[in-house]
């Protein structure tokens, strides 16, 4: 799915209105329906009291219509209308229609009025400012925005959050702080990154029709990974399969206190699909490999308790580094070796990437497509610090053009940068995977996928993908509270079964 600007956004509503074709208010009308029929499925106690606060642009258009909705669903309301400027047509029509209804309460606030007083508000619906913001807001409608989040009353937002950007940082500016955002067609951009969540809390899209041909047409350096663009890439397995069809991997794992790492990557791989998987860890994790993951092959390193000799790799498929492997200098050097003989794409993760921090002229001899897997303090290390969110992602993507590589930066929302600019967002995933080990298992899945002949960039999509699924799908059964990085590697299957179906 892609993720448009809000300039591509608007564009489509204009190609819409004179294609479907559809006049502008009855676009709005669709909109607000929309938003209506989420809200109620989400809040649908009537009892409650709720203040509606609409600007004079087509985000306050919205929230008259919302109004006049949701009056009608048996809803308690009081509309703020707020005199920011002069309205747009399609909000002086929504505006006219809900007061000769003559039934909901509708204030006018102008600028410098007082505040008004919502201690008998039980819920807020923020139609103050649209995705077309371009500045901060200021003076008194800036202090609008703070009372109403200090009112400490629960705050949806209609599209996006009132003073937040759709496509730049709006770091440190007055914004509304919603518990809940409803985007139209697709999410923005800025609902990925950490340091808007305050402003946007739990967000959610959904289609307001806009024309498809628009879609077709029209290019986006930003995905949303779904569950049909990976229906597309998953390989099905052919009766006359063997386990030479489906590639032999190498997992270069573990030392003395971190051999529980190698297990969950050997683990993941093999759960993945690999036909064939090599395990090479230092010695003091030879017995425990063999124990743990008996369908795999160990070689023992001649190092007890790191790893210290770069295996000969020209027979394997795919080649995974890093987990649990510890930053001994025998460990570096090795890594080098590893790096100078490699001929095609390697899985890059956790002390690999350290020892590449340390010594970064060793970039340059990363083979080209290869995966490196940083969580943001180790994408820090390897490429330097950054202001904010929307400035690191610049620098992924610079980053992975430069060097050729998919980047493959870990968070609630990973991304996913390719080399030809492209960056796909993850939505699956839950905070009880926030622990140590569920890195590892990552590295095990994309390896898996890799070795099994996808390509670098696909192997990557849907290892994230599978990866967070299976998250989703254990905390269903066990909780957030109790996710261990090993119960994703037994939710990977249900993954694979739910995506067939």
């Amino acid at each position: 799915m892609k993720i448009f600007s809000a300039a591509q956004i608007r564009q489509w509503d204009q190609f819409t209105i004179q294609n479907e074709p559809i006049s502008s208010y009855d676009l709005m009308e669709r909109a607000s329906t929309k938003f209506v029929e989420w809200f109620i499925s989400k809040y649908p106690n009537t009892d409650q009291d709720i203040s509606i606060f609409c600007g004079s642009g087509n985000n306050g258009g919205d929230g008259f219509a919302v109004a006049r909705l949701l009056h009608q669903a048996f809803y308690r309301i009081t509309v703020f209308q707020c005199k920011i400027g002069k309205a747009t047509e399609d909000c002086e029509k929504n505006y006219q229609q809900l007061k000769s209804l003559q039934a909901v309460e509708l204030l006018s606030i102008q600028k410098d009025a007082p505040l008004p007083e919502l201690s008998s508000s039980d819920l807020v619906i923020d139609a103050l400012f649209g995705s077309g913001l371009n500045r901060p807001i200021k003076g008194y409608w800036a202090k609008l925005v703070e009372h109403i989040n200090q009112s400490s009353r629960k705050i949806v937002a209609i599209d996006i959050p009132s003073g937040l950007y759709s496509d730049q940082s709006s770091l440190n500016q007055v914004t509304i702080k919603a518990k809940a955002t409803l985007s139209f067609e697709r999410p923005k951009l800025a609902f990925f990154f950490p340091q808007n969540y305050a402003a946007i809390g739990e967000w959610d899209h959904t289609s307001i029709s806009l024309h498809s041909i628009f879609d077709q047409q029209t290019d986006s350096q930003y995905h949303l990974i779904t569950e049909e663009l990976i229906g597309t890439k998953l390989k099905s397995r052919k009766k006359f399969d063997h386990k030479g069809t489906h590639g032999h991997a190498l997992l270069v794992v573990g030392s003395y206190g971190k051999i529980g790492a190698g297990v969950l990557a050997a683990k993941a791989c093999l759960r993945t699909g690999v036909g064939l998987l090599t395990i090479n860890v230092p010695k003091c994790g030879y017995s425990i490999l063999q124990g743990q993951v008996p369908e795999a092959m160990v070689i023992a390193d001649p190092e007890e308790e790191f790893w210290s000799k770069a295996p000969g790799i020209d027979g394997y498929k795919a080649v995974g580094i890093g987990c649990g492997l510890g930053q001994a200098s025998s460990s570096a050097e090795a890594l080098r070796q590893l790096l100078g003989s490699a001929t095609r794409p390697l899985v890059l993760d956790a002390d690999a990437l350290n020892i590449i921090s340390q010594n970064p002229s060793w970039l340059d001899e990363i083979p080209k497509n290869s995966i490196l897997t940083p969580h943001p303090k180790e994408f820090q290390r390897l490429f330097g610090a950054i202001k904010d969110d929307f400035a690191r992602l610049d620098l992924l993507r610079t980053k992975a053009r430069e060097y050729q590589f998919i980047i493959l930066l870990k968070g609630a929302h990973t991304v996913v940068a390719l080399p030809d600019g492209h960056c796909y967002f993850n939505n699956t995933g839950n905070p009880g995977m926030a622990t140590g080990g569920s890195g590892d298992v990552l590295t095990g899945i994309i390896t898996s996928l890799l070795a099994q002949g996808y390509a670098p960039a696909d192997a990557t999509v849907v290892g994230v993908f599978l990866h967070g699924s299976a998250g989703d799908l254990a905390a269903q059964d066990i909780s957030e509270n109790a996710l261990l990085p090993s119960d994703l590697i037994n939710y990977i299957g249900k993954v694979f079964l739910s995506l067939k179906k």
